[in-house]
């Protein structure tokens, strides 16, 4: 036998290659976790599981699943089925029962697998997790309706989906040890009972402890997880195979407890998920010889098509039935169904246990997910995107910003960005604020973007970063130390706090709380506010041959531009920051801060470029030459106050001075 310490890291540098290559590549990392383990299993013949661990196998899986489990329920919130739509509702409620039903006549017509088998099947392969989901959305990226609705089924099904799995297979043990209907139902009756009864004590206990600080923060991850593993183990001593129905419920009962640190627990167990996931999966497909799955043959890939093909789309077609969305969105839903955690993990569980009953057909179980799991994450990894694209329904590219803040510092800059094209939406609690943001025609927010509301309603179409703008410097460090995780560190950012210039070292914010810092270091909120209301403007201008960046930072010596953001020829838009230096080109647009300016100095084709659809006060920065606080042309303005013509900056409709025509 090698050396278990070697193989033991070994898992772990494979399981970091595969996470990283599905990153790089922007598909969901359990298609390479699955094709790793094959490879290090029985192909290369470095891994074998069972050699490795003996008889903790068993064990192991059996645990790690629980955690999973347990860390999918605590995503299963009863409120959320109130106010979800009615597509969402019928996904996870009788499509689910339509493509279980599928699935199971399909594998026991085309591949023999007895009814009861059948039916265990069809639970375990009715989810689509969002392990699998997200990452392929961050792909796909399909218009809003279609996302919202995969992204809720598969929060919700992937608990719903692990309760039916262990539903039917305490169902079929029963039936199996008994071969009475009587005690088999009794033996289920017992189960689910033993299942319910542990989970809401376990439950209750563990929210009780936690609402009553009774554990301090320190042991919170600990606690949890010995509880969680406590539950499991008396639950199966209490009961066979009630644990997994034990922590299931365990966790549902505390997501849906008031006062319960659930995010706190989530951030620890979906790291310790992620984790067990990668591990486990190489360690199950290891295995799986591609015999196995070959040895299928044609029958397997019959199953496979009839459930992309059949199951699916009747399942869309009925939980749409009635909806607004139209055929092109439901199209796309149809389309996307890969499998994913609870399948792979519940199936290598089930199977090891059936074989082990001398259940008929129960070692082409775990091949049968495995070629599920494969053939529907390569297939619509593969084509989604360009489905989406051909049924346009596929979102814009996330090259907009999500503003926190509509200030008149946010409004000037979203204004800027939002007239040269740039998707942008601002998010504020004051409704005056975001009253004239609307006004100005901008897409807004009302509300926190770090509330709860948010992370369910706020519609971030198109929007791929973020931009910090807010008054108080304490309330954009919660915001950028949020938003890391959805939009990442490098695409968060954040205006300089107001007491950090000139702050030694020792008394500067660390980094992991706050954004890359934009524009300079002493352009701070009320910096740039003070500027705005001296009569400052966001413009717009054009670079070019002739007319190349240095020169625009020196065009005015005596009234000094601040960049703050550069337009690359095809309209992507890159924030100056402190900790990058951008070296823009002809052909691109830069949005600057330019101080106030004598009338006439920028009019129309002077100065190096009009406003970017600001007016200032006296009408002279008219983007168009608008007519200025006199009514004078902004043209004439230009050549009366001796401001020389420069490249033609970016054009939108100007707004006449305080006394213009």
């Amino acid at each position: 036998m090698r050396n278990p310490e070697l193989m033991l890291a070994g898992i772990g540098l494979v399981a970091m290659g595969a996470q990283w290559l599905a990153w790089r590549l922007r598909v969901p990392a359990i298609l390479f976790l699955l094709l790793a383990g094959i490879a290090v299993g029985p192909l290369a013949g470095w891994l074998d599981p069972d050699a490795l661990f003996g008889e903790l196998l068993f064990p192991l899986v059996s645990l790690s699943v629980a955690v999973i489990l347990f860390e999918g329920s605590l995503t299963l919130e009863f409120h959320q089925t109130r106010g979800l739509e009615r597509v969402v509702r019928r996904l996870v409620t009788g499509g689910t029962l339509i493509a279980w039903a599928v699935a199971a006549v399909a594998v026991h017509v085309f591949l023999d697998f007895p009814w009861d088998l059948a039916v265990l099947f069809g639970a375990i392969t009715a989810v689509t997790g969002p392990t699998v989901i997200a990452p392929l959305l961050k792909t796909v990226r399909p218009v809003a309706p279609v996302a919202h609705a995969l992204r809720w089924e598969g929060i919700l099904i992937d608990p719903i989906g692990a309760l039916l799995a262990v539903v039917a297979y305490d169902l079929m043990v029963a039936l199996r040890m008994t071969h009475e209907w009587s005690h088999a139902l009794w033996a289920f009756g017992a189960t689910l009972a033993t299942g319910l009864c542990v989970g809401a004590a376990a439950g209750w206990l563990l929210g009780t402890l936690l609402r009553r600080g009774w554990v301090p923060d320190s042991l919170l991850n600990l606690s949890v997880l010995a509880l969680v593993f406590a539950a499991f183990a008396l639950s199966n001593a209490a009961q066979h195979e009630s644990g997994l129905l034990a922590v299931t419920i365990m966790g549902i009962w505390l997501a849906n407890r008031p006062g319960v640190p659930v995010r706190d627990i989530l951030e620890f167990k979906e790291t310790l998920s992620q984790i067990l996931l990668s591990a486990l999966f190489i360690l199950l497909a290891a295995r799986v010889a591609p015999g196995q799955i070959f040895g299928l043959g044609w029958p397997a890939l019959a199953v496979l098509a009839v459930m992309l093909w059949v199951g699916r789309p009747l399942k869309v077609l009925f939980s749409t039935w009635g909806s607004g969305l139209n055929w092109r969105e439901r199209g796309l839903l149809a389309w996307i169904a890969p499998r994913g955690i609870v399948a792979a993990a519940v199936s290598a569980l089930f199977a090891l246990r059936l074989e082990k009953m001398d259940v008929p057909h129960a070692d082409r179980l775990l091949p049968m997910t495995f070629l599920l799991i494969i053939g529907t994450v390569i297939w619509q990894s593969l084509t989604a995107r360009p489905m989406a694209r051909l049924l346009k329904a596929a979102e814009p590219d996330r090259v907009g910003f999500l503003i926190a803040g509509a200030n008149p510092v946010a409004r000037a800059i979203g204004q800027a960005l939002h007239e040269q094209g740039v998707p942008v939406r601002l998010c504020d609690s004051d409704w005056y604020s975001l009253s004239l943001a609307r006004m100005m025609g901008l897409p807004t927010y009302h509300g926190s973007p770090v509330s709860e509301h948010a992370q369910r309603n706020l519609d971030t179409t198109g929007l791929g970063r973020l931009l910090a703008l807010g008054v108080r410097d304490d309330v954009n460090q919660l915001i950028t130390a949020r938003a890391r995780d959805e939009f990442g560190k490098r695409k968060v950012f954040s205006l300089p706090r107001s007491q950090d210039a000139g702050q030694a070292e020792k008394h500067l914010l660390d980094a992991a709380y706050r954004g890359r810092t934009l524009f300079a270091p002493e352009l701070g909120y009320w910096k740039l506010s003070a500027l705005l209301a001296a009569g400052a403007r966001v413009k717009a201008t054009r670079l070019s041959d002739s007319f190349d960046f240095a020169q625009y930072l020196a065009a005015r010596p005596d009234h000094p531009v601040i960049p703050l953001f550069a337009l690359n020829p095809k309209g992507y838009a890159l924030p100056f920051t402190l900790d990058e230096t951008l070296q823009p080109g002809a052909g691109w647009t830069i949005i600057g801060l330019h101080e106030d300016e004598p009338n006439g100095v920028n009019g129309a084709n002077g100065g190096g470029g009009g406003v970017a659809g600001v007016a200032s006060a006296n009408g002279a920065n008219g983007a168009n030459g608008t007519d200025g606080a006199n009514g004078a042309n902004g043209a004439n303005d230009a050549k009366d106050g001796g401001g020389a013509e420069g490249p033609v900056g970016a054009r939108a409709p100007g707004m006449p001075g305080a006394d213009g025509s």
